[in-house]
Protein backbone atom coordinates (compact mmCIF):
# COMPACT_ATOMS: atom_id res chain seq x y z
CA UNK A 1 0.00 0.00 0.00
CA UNK A 2 1.22 3.51 -0.84
CA UNK A 3 2.96 5.07 2.15
CA UNK A 4 3.95 8.47 0.76
CA UNK A 5 1.90 11.49 -0.27
CA UNK A 6 1.96 13.66 2.84
CA UNK A 7 4.36 16.18 4.33
CA UNK A 8 5.43 14.04 7.29
CA UNK A 9 6.44 10.89 5.40
CA UNK A 10 8.10 12.88 2.63
CA UNK A 11 10.15 14.99 5.04
CA UNK A 12 11.10 11.92 7.07
CA UNK A 13 12.57 9.98 4.18
CA UNK A 14 14.38 13.02 2.78
CA UNK A 15 15.96 13.68 6.15
CA UNK A 16 16.84 10.04 6.75
CA UNK A 17 18.80 9.86 3.52
CA UNK A 18 20.28 13.33 3.97
CA UNK A 19 18.97 14.22 0.53
CA UNK A 20 19.50 17.80 -0.63
CA UNK A 21 16.82 18.98 -3.04
CA UNK A 22 18.45 20.12 -6.27
CA UNK A 23 17.11 23.23 -7.93
CA UNK A 24 18.80 22.29 -11.21
CA UNK A 25 16.42 19.31 -11.49
CA UNK A 26 13.35 21.30 -10.43
CA UNK A 27 12.62 18.92 -7.55
CA UNK A 28 9.34 19.65 -5.77
CA UNK A 29 7.74 16.58 -4.17
CA UNK A 30 3.94 16.25 -4.16
CA UNK A 31 2.47 15.97 -0.65
CA UNK A 32 -1.27 16.11 -1.35
CA UNK A 33 -3.12 12.79 -1.51
CA UNK A 34 -6.16 14.42 -3.09
CA UNK A 35 -4.16 15.66 -6.06
CA UNK A 36 -2.47 12.26 -6.36
CA UNK A 37 -5.91 10.66 -6.53
CA UNK A 38 -6.95 13.01 -9.33
CA UNK A 39 -3.82 12.27 -11.34
CA UNK A 40 -4.26 8.51 -11.12
CA UNK A 41 -7.99 8.76 -11.83
CA UNK A 42 -7.38 10.92 -14.92
CA UNK A 43 -4.79 8.49 -16.28
CA UNK A 44 -7.51 5.78 -16.40
CA UNK A 45 -5.11 2.95 -15.63
CA UNK A 46 -5.81 -0.78 -15.89
CA UNK A 47 -3.74 -3.89 -15.25
CA UNK A 48 -3.15 -4.09 -18.99
CA UNK A 49 -1.36 -0.71 -19.08
CA UNK A 50 2.34 0.08 -19.13
CA UNK A 51 3.01 3.50 -17.60
CA UNK A 52 6.03 5.67 -18.35
CA UNK A 53 6.70 7.96 -15.40
CA UNK A 54 9.16 10.83 -15.76
CA UNK A 55 10.95 12.06 -12.66
CA UNK A 56 9.58 9.74 -9.94
CA UNK A 57 11.52 11.61 -7.24
CA UNK A 58 11.15 9.59 -4.03
CA UNK A 59 8.43 7.38 -5.52
CA UNK A 60 5.28 9.09 -4.23
CA UNK A 61 3.28 8.92 -7.46
CA UNK A 62 5.10 5.75 -8.53
CA UNK A 63 3.57 3.77 -5.68
CA UNK A 64 0.08 4.82 -6.76
CA UNK A 65 0.75 3.98 -10.40
CA UNK A 66 2.16 0.55 -9.53
CA UNK A 67 -1.02 -0.30 -7.62
CA UNK A 68 -3.22 0.46 -10.63
CA UNK A 69 -1.17 -0.41 -13.74
CA UNK A 70 0.34 -3.68 -14.92
CA UNK A 71 3.82 -2.24 -15.36
CA UNK A 72 5.57 1.04 -14.57
CA UNK A 73 8.83 2.29 -16.06
CA UNK A 74 10.13 5.24 -14.03
CA UNK A 75 12.89 7.38 -15.55
CA UNK A 76 14.87 9.37 -12.97
CA UNK A 77 17.86 11.53 -13.94
CA UNK A 78 19.17 12.12 -10.40
CA UNK A 79 21.29 9.14 -9.30
CA UNK A 80 21.13 10.37 -5.68
CA UNK A 81 17.44 9.41 -5.65
CA UNK A 82 17.99 5.82 -6.78
CA UNK A 83 18.71 4.44 -3.25
CA UNK A 84 15.54 6.10 -1.98
CA UNK A 85 13.50 4.62 -4.82
CA UNK A 86 14.96 1.18 -4.10
CA UNK A 87 13.48 1.45 -0.62
CA UNK A 88 10.12 3.08 -1.37
CA UNK A 89 9.42 0.77 -4.32
CA UNK A 90 10.80 -2.44 -2.77
CA UNK A 91 7.30 -3.94 -2.44
CA UNK A 92 6.38 -3.28 -6.07
CA UNK A 93 7.69 -5.95 -8.41
CA UNK A 94 6.07 -4.34 -11.45
CA UNK A 95 8.26 -1.22 -11.37
CA UNK A 96 11.46 -0.72 -13.36
CA UNK A 97 13.59 2.34 -12.49
CA UNK A 98 15.93 3.74 -15.15
CA UNK A 99 18.61 6.22 -14.09
CA UNK A 100 18.50 8.18 -17.35
CA UNK A 101 17.72 11.55 -18.93
CA UNK A 102 14.24 11.26 -20.46
CA UNK A 103 15.35 13.43 -23.39
CA UNK A 104 17.93 10.76 -24.24
CA UNK A 105 15.77 7.74 -23.46
CA UNK A 106 14.59 5.39 -26.22
CA UNK A 107 10.85 5.62 -25.61
CA UNK A 108 10.03 3.44 -28.62
CA UNK A 109 12.40 0.84 -27.21
CA UNK A 110 10.59 0.89 -23.85
CA UNK A 111 7.29 0.25 -25.61
CA UNK A 112 8.79 -2.64 -27.58
CA UNK A 113 10.21 -4.20 -24.42
CA UNK A 114 6.75 -4.14 -22.88
CA UNK A 115 4.76 -5.82 -25.60
CA UNK A 116 4.58 -2.93 -28.05
CA UNK A 117 1.32 -1.69 -26.58
CA UNK A 118 0.68 2.06 -26.30
CA UNK A 119 2.23 3.71 -23.25
CA UNK A 120 0.46 6.00 -20.85
CA UNK A 121 2.74 8.77 -19.62
CA UNK A 122 2.13 10.09 -16.11
CA UNK A 123 4.45 12.55 -14.38
CA UNK A 124 5.05 15.50 -12.11
CA UNK A 125 7.28 17.37 -14.55
CA UNK A 126 10.07 19.74 -13.51
CA UNK A 127 9.11 23.29 -14.50
CA UNK A 128 12.41 24.19 -16.15
CA UNK A 129 12.19 21.50 -18.83
CA UNK A 130 8.45 20.92 -19.26
CA UNK A 131 8.13 22.12 -22.85
CA UNK A 132 11.13 20.14 -24.23
CA UNK A 133 9.80 16.98 -22.57
CA UNK A 134 6.25 17.46 -23.87
CA UNK A 135 7.52 18.11 -27.39
CA UNK A 136 9.91 15.15 -27.26
CA UNK A 137 7.05 12.86 -26.25
CA UNK A 138 4.69 14.16 -28.94
CA UNK A 139 7.31 14.04 -31.69
CA UNK A 140 8.89 10.73 -30.67
CA UNK A 141 6.68 8.61 -32.92
CA UNK A 142 6.44 6.28 -29.91
CA UNK A 143 3.08 4.59 -29.28
CA UNK A 144 1.73 6.92 -26.58
CA UNK A 145 -1.98 6.84 -25.80
CA UNK A 146 -2.14 9.67 -23.29
CA UNK A 147 0.03 12.06 -21.28
CA UNK A 148 -1.21 13.07 -17.82
CA UNK A 149 1.21 15.52 -16.25
CA UNK A 150 1.60 18.12 -13.55
CA UNK A 151 2.97 21.36 -15.02
CA UNK A 152 3.21 25.03 -14.15
CA UNK A 153 -0.25 26.60 -14.45
CA UNK A 154 0.83 29.07 -17.14
CA UNK A 155 2.21 26.24 -19.28
CA UNK A 156 -1.06 24.32 -19.03
CA UNK A 157 -2.90 27.45 -20.16
CA UNK A 158 -0.61 27.77 -23.19
CA UNK A 159 -1.30 24.18 -24.18
CA UNK A 160 -5.05 24.60 -24.44
CA UNK A 161 -5.76 28.22 -25.48
CA UNK A 162 -6.89 29.26 -28.94
CA UNK A 163 -6.06 32.17 -31.28
CA UNK A 164 -6.23 35.71 -29.99
CA UNK A 165 -4.78 35.03 -26.56
CA UNK A 166 -1.35 36.24 -25.45
CA UNK A 167 -0.64 32.68 -24.23
CA UNK A 168 -1.32 31.24 -27.70
CA UNK A 169 1.81 30.16 -29.52
CA UNK A 170 3.91 27.35 -30.98
CA UNK A 171 3.35 25.10 -27.95
CA UNK A 172 -0.43 25.54 -28.20
CA UNK A 173 -0.44 24.56 -31.85
CA UNK A 174 1.90 21.62 -31.42
CA UNK A 175 -0.06 20.14 -28.54
CA UNK A 176 -3.39 20.62 -30.30
CA UNK A 177 -2.02 19.06 -33.49
CA UNK A 178 -1.13 15.85 -31.70
CA UNK A 179 -3.59 15.64 -28.80
CA UNK A 180 -6.74 16.85 -27.08
CA UNK A 181 -5.80 18.84 -23.94
CA UNK A 182 -8.03 18.75 -20.85
CA UNK A 183 -7.47 20.33 -17.44
CA UNK A 184 -7.79 17.71 -14.69
CA UNK A 185 -6.96 19.49 -11.43
CA UNK A 186 -5.31 22.52 -9.86
CA UNK A 187 -2.46 22.20 -7.37
CA UNK A 188 -1.46 25.30 -5.40
CA UNK A 189 2.13 25.71 -4.28
CA UNK A 190 1.21 24.40 -0.81
CA UNK A 191 0.82 20.91 -2.31
CA UNK A 192 4.60 20.54 -2.67
CA UNK A 193 7.72 20.14 -0.57
CA UNK A 194 9.72 22.29 -0.92
CA UNK A 195 7.10 24.87 -1.81
CA UNK A 196 7.60 26.38 -5.29
CA UNK A 197 6.90 30.01 -6.14
CA UNK A 198 4.12 29.17 -8.62
CA UNK A 199 0.94 27.10 -8.71
CA UNK A 200 0.54 23.99 -10.84
CA UNK A 201 -2.07 22.30 -13.00
CA UNK A 202 -2.65 18.68 -13.95
CA UNK A 203 -3.41 18.39 -17.66
CA UNK A 204 -4.25 15.31 -19.71
CA UNK A 205 -3.30 15.11 -23.38
CA UNK A 206 -5.20 12.37 -25.20
CA UNK A 207 -3.31 11.46 -28.35
CA UNK A 208 -5.22 11.64 -31.65
CA UNK A 209 -5.07 8.59 -33.89
CA UNK A 210 -4.83 11.06 -36.77
CA UNK A 211 -4.05 14.80 -36.54
CA UNK A 212 -7.12 17.04 -36.85
CA UNK A 213 -5.63 18.75 -39.94
CA UNK A 214 -3.82 17.45 -42.98
CA UNK A 215 -0.55 18.91 -44.21
CA UNK A 216 1.86 18.10 -47.01
CA UNK A 217 4.90 18.06 -44.75
CA UNK A 218 4.65 17.92 -40.95
CA UNK A 219 8.21 19.13 -40.34
CA UNK A 220 7.68 22.09 -42.65
CA UNK A 221 4.40 22.96 -40.91
CA UNK A 222 6.14 23.23 -37.55
CA UNK A 223 9.07 25.13 -39.02
CA UNK A 224 6.56 27.69 -40.28
CA UNK A 225 4.78 27.78 -36.91
CA UNK A 226 8.00 28.26 -34.93
CA UNK A 227 9.15 31.05 -37.24
CA UNK A 228 5.77 32.74 -36.89
CA UNK A 229 6.21 33.08 -33.11
CA UNK A 230 9.96 33.60 -32.79
CA UNK A 231 9.42 37.37 -32.81
CA UNK A 232 5.86 37.92 -31.63
CA UNK A 233 5.89 41.67 -32.20
CA UNK A 234 6.66 41.27 -35.88
CA UNK A 235 4.07 40.63 -38.54
CA UNK A 236 3.73 37.10 -39.86
CA UNK A 237 5.29 38.13 -43.17
CA UNK A 238 8.34 39.63 -41.47
CA UNK A 239 8.75 36.69 -39.11
CA UNK A 240 8.69 34.13 -41.90
CA UNK A 241 10.96 36.18 -44.17
CA UNK A 242 13.50 36.68 -41.37
CA UNK A 243 13.67 32.95 -40.63
CA UNK A 244 16.76 32.07 -42.62
CA UNK A 245 16.11 28.35 -42.62
CA UNK A 246 12.83 28.73 -44.52
CA UNK A 247 14.26 30.47 -47.57
CA UNK A 248 11.22 32.71 -48.06
CA UNK A 249 11.00 36.32 -49.20
CA UNK A 250 8.61 38.82 -47.65
CA UNK A 251 6.89 39.56 -50.95
CA UNK A 252 6.23 35.86 -51.49
CA UNK A 253 4.68 35.50 -48.06
CA UNK A 254 2.52 38.62 -48.49
CA UNK A 255 1.22 37.32 -51.82
CA UNK A 256 0.25 34.01 -50.24
CA UNK A 257 -1.44 35.79 -47.34
CA UNK A 258 -3.39 37.95 -49.79
CA UNK A 259 -4.54 34.84 -51.67
CA UNK A 260 -5.79 33.48 -48.34
CA UNK A 261 -7.73 36.69 -47.69
CA UNK A 262 -5.40 37.79 -44.90
CA UNK A 263 -3.92 41.29 -44.48
CA UNK A 264 -0.18 41.81 -44.90
CA UNK A 265 0.08 42.94 -41.25
CA UNK A 266 -1.51 39.79 -39.81
CA UNK A 267 0.27 38.19 -36.85
CA UNK A 268 0.71 34.53 -36.04
CA UNK A 269 -1.40 34.58 -32.88
CA UNK A 270 -4.55 35.20 -34.95
CA UNK A 271 -4.30 32.05 -37.08
CA UNK A 272 -5.95 28.75 -36.19
CA UNK A 273 -4.21 25.41 -36.65
CA UNK A 274 -6.26 24.89 -39.81
CA UNK A 275 -5.09 28.20 -41.27
CA UNK A 276 -1.48 27.43 -40.40
CA UNK A 277 -1.79 24.10 -42.21
CA UNK A 278 -3.16 25.91 -45.26
CA UNK A 279 -0.43 28.54 -45.10
CA UNK A 280 2.38 26.01 -44.79
CA UNK A 281 1.06 24.01 -47.73
CA UNK A 282 0.95 27.14 -49.90
CA UNK A 283 4.47 28.15 -48.84
CA UNK A 284 5.83 24.65 -49.39
CA UNK A 285 6.18 25.22 -53.13
CA UNK A 286 8.08 28.49 -52.61
CA UNK A 287 10.97 27.07 -50.63
CA UNK A 288 14.36 28.23 -51.93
Amino acid sequence: MATLGNRRSTAEIIQRYGFDVRKKYGQNFLIDNGVLDRIVEAAELTEADCVLEIGPGIGTLTQRLAEEAGEVVAVEIDRELIPILQETLADYGNVTVLNEDILKTDICGIAQQHGGRPLKVVANLPYYITTPIIMALLESRAPIKSITVMVQREVADRMRVGPGSKEYGALSLAVQYYAKPEIVAQAPASCFLPRPKVDSTVIRLTRYEQPPVKTRDEDWLFAVIRASFNQRRKTLANGLANAGGLGLRRQQVEEVLADMGLPAAVRGETLTLERFAELSDRLYELRA
